[in-house]
């Protein structure tokens, strides 16, 4: 998640460790005796995008920011197919996501590259590389996306392929959230959803690109919980939750 050159910290407590940026503010965790499991509610939700593209090989992910490597873990375990890019800035993050909460090794499977997030997204040889675009960028003041204007989300929109999905993390008792949630829709012409908030103040947001997508719940519930059953996601309660938070979307997802 880091974006800088912050001090990396870790901390334990009931079978769980968690990574700092030098305060007690909590940047990512891992469950010890299960660590290829995405821990955090919003961090499940950043998966979200499994929902609407289904795993292929040649696939490829896009994750800017790195944290403690969850995402980084569960795609390398649990989507097989897919060619995972991580851009992070911090070699302190990458280290420590090795060595304290079990990332696994670059392969053909992964790839990670120490790369400023605001210019990756501009390089032109990346621009549709990628069918989803994960995005989860936090400094240790922790008070709002590090990267949040609408020319970085612009950069994350060509990034993607089309059909092509991008889950965003915000915080959502901050300022921030509003100017972030605009920024996106004007890049991703408004077509984006938001998850209910979590129980740590944050929201995920899904935004999407290419052909109008039109679906029966139903049929997205039974997508959630063929995700549960093959990778323990607990997404009981995502279609629900989309459903009630996103107007006019109550009884089909039409975006």
């Amino acid at each position: 998640m880091s974006v800088g050159m912050e001090p990396v910290t870790f901390s334990e407590s009931g079978g769980i460790r968690y990574l700092h940026f030098g305060s007690e503010l909590i940047q990512g965790a891992m469950r010890m005796h299960d660590p290829d499991e995405i821990y955090l509610e919003y961090n499940q939700q950043m998966m979200a995008w499994l929902l609407f593209l289904k795993t292929k090989p040649g696939m490829r992910v896009a994750q800017l920011g790195l944290g403690t490597g969850a995402l980084a873990k569960f795609q390398h375990r649990y989507c097989p197919a897919v060619k995972t890019t991580v851009i992070e800035l911090n070699p302190a993050v990458i280290v420590s996501a090795r060595s304290m909460f079990f990332t696994p090794s670059d392969d053909r499977r992964l790839q990670t590259l120490q790369v400023d997030a605001k210019l990756f997204v501009k390089q032109p040889q990346q621009h549709r590389q990628f069918d989803a675009v994960q995005v989860d960028l936090y400094d240790a003041i922790c008070d709002g996306p590090a990267a949040s204007s609408v020319h970085f989300y612009q950069g994350c929109f060509d990034l993607l392929k089309e059909p092509g999905v991008m889950t965003v993390n915000l915080f959502s008792r901050h300022k921030s959230f509003e100017i972030n949630l605009q920024n996106i829709c004007d890049a991703f012409q408004n077509r984006v959803l938001l998850f209910p908030e979590s129980h740590d103040c944050n929201v995920v947001a899904i935004a999407f690109k290419g052909p109008k997508l039109e679906v029966e719940w139903s049929d997205v519930s039974k997508r959630a919980k063929l995700i549960r059953e093959k990778t323990g996601l607990p997404t009981n309660n995502w279609v629900s939750g989309i459903a009630r938070e996103n107007v006019n979307q109550e009884n089909k997802l039409c975006i």
